[in-house]
């Protein structure tokens, strides 16, 4: 059974940077996309970063410059460094993945695999 466990949240000042781990256990074939989502009170869940098996990375504007993802070979890990926080960055982050789409989606649809999510509080 896949499970996908987020760490690294917490609260950090404007201005300030927090790096989020995903813990990947129990694949037993090649994961295609790999992403960061995330959804603030009242929002919709929105990507915040997408990674290819390749390595070719895929962010949204308000990410661009700021976030950066990465995944180990193995894919026992999806890591997300960001920089730069501001208030509208505070939501519950999910890590996700999927099985057969090699890229992930903008609303997380189609995605397969899901972590519970980790909570990221920018204080202005």
């Amino acid at each position: 059974q896949v499970q996908l466990v987020e760490s690294g949240g917490g609260l950090v000042q404007a201005g300030g940077s927090l790096r989020l781990s995903c813990a990947v256990s129990g694949v037993r074939f090649q994961l295609q996309a790999m992403a960061w989502y995330r959804q603030a009170p009242g929002k919709e869940r929105e990507l915040v970063a997408g990674i290819m098996r390749g390595q070719s990375v895929d962010y949204p504007e308000f990410a661009r410059g700021r976030f950066i993802i990465s995944r180990d070979r193995a894919d026992n890990t999806l890591t997300l460094q960001m920089n730069d926080l501001n208030s509208d960055d505070t939501a519950v982050y999910y890590c996700s993945a999927a099985r057969y789409r090699n890229k992930a989606t903008l609303d997380g649809n189609g995605m397969d695999y899901w972590g519970k999510g980790t909570l990221v509080t920018v204080s202005s």
